[in-house]
């Protein structure tokens, strides 16, 4: 399962930007996704830049495992989950 936040309709409402990142990041927690698609566009790359600041703050980055960008498209960004589940090992 994938979750996608597209930030288009909202890029210039600063309080909204936050609120949408929340809600995914808080989704994603609660759902037990593996993955969140995060599109800010491809406009100047402030918008990236907000994101990522974002996701670095400290409470944000203890949910999630790691952050990779697009090589492809600029304009978008992933957030991988590593959730533990049943231990493998010894089957």
């Amino acid at each position: 399962m994938k979750l996608t936040l597209d930030l288009h309709d909202i890029y210039n409402r600063g309080a909204d930007i936050d609120r949408a990142l929340r809600a995914v990041m808080d989704e994603a927690v609660a759902k037990k996704a593996p993955l969140v698609e995060i599109i800010p566009g491809k406009g100047s790359g402030a918008l990236k830049k907000r994101v990522l600041r974002f996701l670095d703050q400290k409470e944000n980055r203890a949910l999630y495992h790691r952050v990779e960008k697009d090589v492809d498209n600029h304009g978008r960004i992933f957030v991988h989950f590593r959730w533990k589940g049943p231990s493998r090992r010894g089957r």
